[in-house]
């Protein structure tokens, strides 16, 4: 047949529709003009914090690592550094996160496990042995117990002789996801948020380049939100934050800049490209109208991880592919740093092999696609710009109705944002198991695995050995000095004084982590 005798028009009508997780409808095709776009490094920032974002300096190459005790932590981040990793992101263990020392019976079974074990500030030291510092960035993935961990990088920089105002790094320090979707939280959410600022208060001051919170998506979505909740949520929660340090007092222009988030990339490549764009340009408006004039303090800058949730047991050599495809769609977006999961994640901890192959399919993506070439390339295009808008306009219309609530905490008191995700991870495992939504391996695409590959796994040693150092520090500590410092924790949480100085105080006089998360839920009370 002449092509010229052809119907010219798309015959579209008889296609099946096909909506993203958020429920954007996807169009078989977009021909309306993409409207007109500001330029990479121009407000509102669609298009990168960057004028030539990548083109200048790639994304940080930050791999999350952490089992067992600090030594064995140690030797894996020296692996890392060596095959190209350029920060550091520490994984910490359940007990370290939820404020419980190693010998605690809460903590039985658990010791070293999903991270590593930290009780005193002698675990710290022994976990960055031989790095400095001042030479990496660090990211602490830790939130209720952040000022703790916080405390104890700070007194490491200070034993190396580092200049505390040329350390930098991030703590997660995000309480309010924690209530919402994950569930290591200690203290009510008042005096979390307290804490909160009385750690921005202080790093404007001693530690003026750190990242004083990553505001999480990624947890959320790993909870199973889609890709608007994951925004709307996230930024209801950024706001909560800068209300929280407004009225304490803080210049928005000053601790707006060490505003960081952490977002999670998932499968649909043009999604999470639009995810990422929608939420600078969302961000940086919302940060003007709190009174935001310094740019910086009004650019949305953000590490990412690879979708954790995504991966799978079965055929787990096809997480490489699902991990690339995530990693592209960072960079993509324009990420400011960047983690790849291991693909035998889904199994347990990653292996040294799989930690490699993390590593390298970043650097594949820095040295051979094409994709750090210029700033926002996948702008322009009709799809994605069309994308941008959409998820902007859904996760809009759910901040209204945060706000409505009275922000993100009243949202997260009265169930709204934890429902909301129940209802999209019942809506998605529903779609799962009727094959409307195919996951390779898992429901089809199957095949009879015969080999089951060796799980790198934590043995019960760990929590012996962690109790055995808790018990020789608190031996060769002075004693005296370690329960005057937490009686002036306890004092400085009733008398409303910042609690970063007493904390680190109590850190260097050997005090644990139980110990010092004791002495403010002796004041605070305990989240229940």
């Amino acid at each position: 047949m002449n092509r010229l005798d052809m119907d010219p028009k798309p015959q579209t009508a008889n296609l099946k529709p096909l909506t993203t997780d958020s429920g954007v409808e996807i169009k078989p095709v977009y021909t309306a003009p993409a409207p007109e776009r500001e330029a990479p490094g121009e407000f509102p920032f669609t298009r990168g914090i960057q004028p030539d974002m990548y083109r200048g300096k790639l994304w940080t190459m930050r791999q999350y690592a952490g089992f067992s005790s600090a030594e064995e932590s140690n030797k894996r981040y020296h692996y890392l550094l060596k095959h190209g990793t350029t920060g550091l992101s520490v994984a910490f263990d359940l007990p370290t996160q939820m404020g419980y020392d190693s010998d605690h019976e809460l903590a039985e079974g658990e010791v070293g496990k999903a991270g590593v074990a930290i009780d005193t500030l002698r675990d710290m030291e022994i976990l960055f042995d031989g790095i400095r510092l001042d030479s990496i960035t660090t990211s602490m993935t830790i939130n209720a117990t952040a000022s703790i961990l916080l405390a104890m990088y700070i007194a490491i920089a200070k034993k190396q002789g580092c200049d505390l105002k040329n350390i930098s790094g991030t703590v997660q320090n995000d309480i309010l996801k924690e209530y919402a979707a994950r569930g290591t939280y200690i203290y009510p959410p008042k005096p979390s948020m307290r804490i909160i600022t009385d750690i921005f208060e202080y790093c404007i001051r001693e530690v003026p380049k750190w990242n004083t919170i990553s505001i999480s998506g990624y947890h959320i979505r790993e909870a199973g939100a889609t890709a608007a909740q994951e925004l709307a949520f996230t930024l209801s929660n950024g706001k909560a934050y800068v209300k929280a340090a407004l009225e304490k007092g803080l210049d928005i222009n000053v601790f707006g800049k060490r505003l960081s988030f952490f977002f999670n990339a998932h499968n649909n490549l043009f999604q999470e490209v639009a995810k990422f764009r929608a939420g600078r340009k969302m961000w940086a408006q919302i940060m003007k109208d709190f009174g935001a004039t310094d740019e910086r303090a009004q650019m949305l800058r953000f590490h990412t991880q690879t979708g954790g949730s995504t991966l799978t047991a079965q055929q787990p050599l096809n997480n490489v592919v699902r991990v690339a495809i995530q990693a592209l769609s960072a960079v993509l977006g324009g990420t400011q740093s960047l983690h790849t999961n291991g693909y035998d994640e889904a199994l347990g901890l990653p292996s040294e092999e799989a930690a490699r192959v993390a590593v390298r399919t970043q650097q594949i993506i820095a040295q051979e696609s094409g994709a750090p070439d210029t700033a926002d390339p996948l702008g322009g295009s009709y799809y994605v710009e069309s994308l941008t808008d959409e998820l902007e306009k859904k996760a809009k219309e759910i901040i209204e109705k945060i706000d409505k609530m009275g922000g993100a905490v009243s949202a997260i008191e009265q169930g709204y944002i934890q429902k909301e995700i129940a209802n999209s991870s019942y809506r998605h495992q529903q779609q799962v198991e009727k094959k409307e939504r195919i996951i390779v391996g898992v429901n089809d695409y199957v095949i009879k695995e015969e080999n089951q590959r060796q799980v790198f796994s934590v043995d019960e040693s760990a929590a012996k050995i962690q109790k055995e150092k808790i018990k020789k520090v608190k031996q060769e500590r002075d004693a005296q000095k370690a329960s005057s410092a937490l009686a002036e924790i306890e004092t400085c949480a009733k008398e409303n004084k910042n609690l970063m100085p007493a904390i680190l105080n109590a850190v260097e006089s050997y005090a644990t982590l139980g110990e010092i998360s004791q002495a403010m839920k002796n004041v605070f009370g305990e989240y229940r």
